[in-house]
């Protein structure tokens, strides 16, 4: 989905290369997971000659709110009080973090 975003629209073709360039990757692992995306509703697609150019039905902000709600869903009974503990024990959030969270947490909604 980053490189989608970033390029505004992509062939699978397209960001295979930009992946390939961090770590060896299958052109097919790719293609999977672009149509998986597209089934889900994350990225709509063109045919332009023999391939398809994808791009994001939503933009960014959105689509990861929802990917966020799926993620507590499915993998947190729907608890995102357990995903933070899980962040916090894996000390994955600094100090910056915490009192960034605990402003948002006390901002009038």
């Amino acid at each position: 989905m980053k490189i989608v975003w970033r390029l505004h629209q992509a062939s699978v073709r397209d960001v295979y290369q930009v992946m390939r360039a961090h770590r060896p990757l299958a052109y097919t692992t790719v293609l999977t997971m672009m149509r998986v995306m597209a089934a889900k509703g994350y990225l709509k697609h063109r045919v332009r000659g023999r391939a398809y150019v994808y791009r994001a039905v939503q933009p960014r902000t959105r689509t990861l709110r929802r990917m966020a709600r799926d993620l507590v869903r499915r993998a947190f009974d729907g608890s995102a009080e357990s995903l933070v503990i899980q962040l916090l024990e894996a000390q994955l959030l600094s100090a910056k973090d915490l009192a960034r969270l605990a402003r948002n947490a006390r901002a009038p909604k």
